[in-house]
């Protein structure tokens, strides 16, 4: 299983619209979209997790494509660090 981060969404973008999206590519196994806790919209970005292959596609089919009108950032996350340093 691969977690790839999605950038760039428009804020009007809903879970259901990324699972329609990436279901082209292979099996969508979860997505988790950041949103506002005020106004309920999207933050901009979000998580899909697909099988490796079906991953690796999707990156190469929608990395840079048009969605909702706005260009979407698509790579593999990267692991973050363990905190800040001070």
């Amino acid at each position: 299983m691969k977690k790839m981060f999605v950038g760039n969404l428009p804020l009007k973008a809903r879970e259901a619209d990324l699972i329609t999206l990436f279901s082209e590519y292979g099996t969508v196994r979860s997505v988790k979209l950041v949103m506002d806790v005020f106004s309920g919209n999207c933050k901009g970005f979000g998580f899909v997790e697909m099988e490796g292959h079906e991953a690796r596609a999707a990156i190469k089919g929608l990395n840079g494509k048009s969605f909702m009108d706005k260009d979407i950032q698509v790579k593999f996350e990267s692991p973050r660090g363990k905190g800040r340093s001070r």
